[in-house]
């Protein structure tokens, strides 16, 4: 039995975060209702690079956190798209997920304090850009926004390229792993005391606490980063030019430090393990360590630092990263060899750890829009006929 056997999400998100947080959740076994407006549905479906796929929405940003769900389209402008998620919300969900702008789902009647009295131990999470008041409460933003916005991108990069994005949407994802664990723990807090919860998200928060160690000593300290590229604290931590690409190296405390150096033909270098030595020589022992470097291809280099026990690692690009054995030995993908609207097998990323049993796992490939309509409405007491009728009207697809 999975962690979340039994739990029920209705999931109204859309682009990344939010539906990353449901599909978090699924994985460990919660029933998975992802909800979409018939004439708008999820962006995400129609982004990415097939665009035959796009057009179909069923774009490969929808197939990366799509597994695991079921799909209902409702028109919450209409009544009785309103009703129906009501219903689904006292008759069936324990958790509600929405990622729209502060006071959205409230003005449709559809926010917390309604929803909760409907149902006292609901568990409705809201994801924003900012949160829901505040200075900021009413601006919204994307992931690079807020990389922007929370000091991210200044501190990327080096003093000669200036600001540089995250290539990968870290703080989407962050913030859907955090809004994972955050409705984990309110389910765990119903369960013990039979309270609901409301759940106030922001991607900022979430960009500020990555930067947790970065906060503290900047507030300590008075000092302010400089954008350093790919030069560490340490000589030894840094990226250096091989004799065919680049290596980096990661050799942070005493020991490390004294097998890289034994490693590299120093062994003077290797006893002199100081930090304060480390910082004071920093360009000189730089410029021992980049002409050896040199002398090897970065693999070569790899292989014989990592056989002593020295963090080293050869830059490789995402394509090379997916061939790596490790990531088929810990299982980190699924392949869906079937997704109807697809046509060919597609992989996406499962979960980020391993359980010694029940743990992580994909039963269904991602749904087409508007595909589990029917079945769920039936499931709450919605008649053939009633179903036809709300079809009729605009309210469901």
């Amino acid at each position: 039995m999975r962690p979340f056997e039994g739990v029920k999400i209705l999931d109204c998100t859309h682009v990344l975060a939010g539906p990353f947080t449901a599909y978090q959740l699924g994985l460990l076994g919660a029933d998975v209702i992802k909800v979409e407006d018939p004439n708008e549905p999820d962006q995400s479906r129609e982004t990415g690079g097939d665009v035959a796929l796009n057009k179909a929405r069923m774009g490969t940003s929808f197939l990366t956190q799509g597994s695991n769900k079921r799909s209902i389209a409702l028109n919450l402008k209409t009544e009785g798209g309103r009703a129906a998620l009501k219903k689904l919300v006292v008759d069936w969900a324990d958790v509600f997920i929405e990622n729209y702008r502060p006071g959205a789902f409230k003005a449709l009647g559809l926010g917390y304090e309604e929803l909760s009295r409907l149902k006292p131990k609901l568990v409705y999470a809201s994801m924003t850009a900012f949160g829901q008041d505040g200075p900021r409460g009413p601006q919204t933003a994307y992931d690079h926004a807020i990389q922007a916005t929370s000091g991210i991108t200044a501190a990327t990069g080096t003093e000669e390229s200036g600001p540089i994005k995250a290539g990968a949407p870290v703080i989407d994802y962050a913030t859907g792993t955090m809004g994972a664990f955050a409705v984990s723990a309110a389910l765990y807090q119903c369960l013990r005391t039979g309270k609901g919860q409301y759940i106030d998200m922001a991607m900022l928060d979430v960009a500020m606490i990555l930067q947790a160690s970065h906060i503290t000593d900047s507030l300590h300290t008075g000092r302010h980063g400089k954008r350093a590229g790919n030069r560490m604290r340490y000589a030894e931590n840094s990226m250096h030019e091989a004799k065919d690409g680049l290596l980096q190296l990661a050799a942070s405390n005493r020991r490390q430090h004294r097998r890289f150096y034994t490693a590299i033909g120093e062994p003077k270098e290797a006893e002199r393990t100081s930090i304060d030595e480390r910082n004071a020589r920093w360009e000189e022992k730089y410029a021992v360590i980049a002409k050896k470097i040199r002398e090897k291809t970065a693999d070569e280099w790899e292989n014989d630092l990592q056989s002593r026990h020295v963090p080293a690692t050869r830059v490789r690009e995402l394509h090379e990263a997916l061939k790596d054995p490790q990531l088929a030995h810990r299982a980190v993908l699924h392949r869906h060899e079937n997704v109807p609207g697809v046509g060919k097998p597609v992989t996406v990323p499962l979960a980020a750890f391993k359980f010694a049993h029940d743990g992580p796992s994909i039963e269904r490939p991602p749904a087409r829009l508007g595909e589990h309509t029917d079945e769920v409405l039936a499931s709450v007491g919605y008649s053939a006929a009633e179903i036809a009728a709300l079809r009729e009207s605009g309210s469901v697809a």
